[in-house]
């Protein structure tokens, strides 16, 4: 009778176990393209193993200190409007892809979005209003579409610091339009500062920490590299009671990926495939076996999957190189 009483308490904890990670995201970062999608385009999505996949729509500024987002234009591309993110979401769904809504803004140029910081309590206040008009358009649009995350902002850093109630008082108004999950994708080095984790339904990282300063970072330093970083993400979760969402995680195939993480820089060109695969092994076995992690979505899948990345890519992409694998079996696991 003992025996049986263990076996079933055995096999109860094992099903937990396995329960918790099939609810794992296992997302993708599905970049906007010029057209629609169609069920071509999904299948290798889908051939990943992925369950979740952010849609990002986009809105421009001019500059680091301009107020005004421009947003849903005809000169923007189909997939970052408002249009083309309800039909990247609509296919998505014909192939049981939940989605997370993650509308983004990007400066001209490419300057770095943390540090977009207005002069003047004028320009705040058109920044604020500008921002709240692009956000809440696409919460309507995440309320309409019944997608189950919701993001109300990437790296925003500075935004945030200075204009802390405004944040608050946004999330209020979100929630009054959308019924979902929300999270916020903070940058690695900011995420512990961001004021309102206790608002939202997740804490969201985008995932670029500094893990190795190797040409050909391995396995094992890279999971030495995670240890410190490990601490922080953990109790900033448990200080928060939420669970941690990699918003955004991935490394570029080449050489020094785990040094610099978030650079995209087209100077660093040498491919490094095996530098990608060790840098990613290391992130999933660090962190999708914790209970406080929810997973995250990988940076960055494009639509045509054939053309995309190769051996003779150095992006992000992880498209067509042996970290697809990986990915593929990682994304597997129940």
């Amino acid at each position: 009778m003992k025996k049986f009483k263990l076996l079933i308490t055995l096999s109860v904890l094992l099903l937990q176990s396995c329960t918790s990670q099939s609810k794992k995201i296992n997302g993708i970062s599905f970049v906007a393209s010029r057209e629609a999608v169609n069920q071509s385009h999904i299948k290798p999505v889908v051939n990943l193993n992925a369950n979740y996949a952010a849609v990002m729509p986009f809105g421009f500024i001019k500059n680091l200190n301009h107020p005004d987002i421009v947003f849903n234009t005809n000169r923007q591309w189909f997939g970052e409007t408002k249009e083309g993110a309800k039909q990247y979401i609509e296919e998505l769904y014909k192939s049981n892809i939940k989605v997370m809504l993650k509308p983004q803004i990007w400066v001209w140029h490419g300057e770095f979005t943390g540090y977009i910081e207005m002069k003047n309590k004028t320009d705040w206040s058109v920044l604020e209003t500008s921002y709240s008009k692009f956000i809440l358009e696409y919460a309507q649009l995440a309320q309409e579409m019944k997608v189950d995350i919701f993001c109300i902002g990437t790296e925003l850093e500075k935004f945030i610091e200075n204009r802390p109630n405004y944040w608050k008082n946004l999330i209020v108004k979100i929630k009054q339009i959308y019924k979902g999950k929300l999270t916020y994708a903070a940058n690695w080095n900011e995420f512990n500062r961001t004021p309102f984790w206790s608002d939202l339904d997740y804490i969201g990282v985008d995932a670029y920490f500094p893990v190795s300063h190797s040409k050909t970072p391995t396995f094992n330093e890279c999971l030495k590299g995670w240890k410190t970083h490990v601490k922080t993400i953990s109790k900033i979760s448990n200080k928060n009671k939420k669970p941690i969402l990699f918003t955004e995680f991935g490394y570029r195939s080449v050489d020094y990926s785990g040094k610099e993480p978030w650079k995209s820089d087209r100077s660093m060109y040498q491919v490094n495939l095996e530098a990608q695969t060790n840098t990613t092994q290391a992130l999933f076995e660090t962190f999708w076996k914790e209970d406080w992690f929810a997973g995250g979505f990988i940076w960055k899948w494009f639509h045509n999957h054939s053309k995309s990345g190769g051996d003779n890519n150095s992006q992000f992409t992880p498209q067509n190189k042996p970290v697809e694998a990986l990915i593929r079996k990682q994304y597997h696991l129940k």
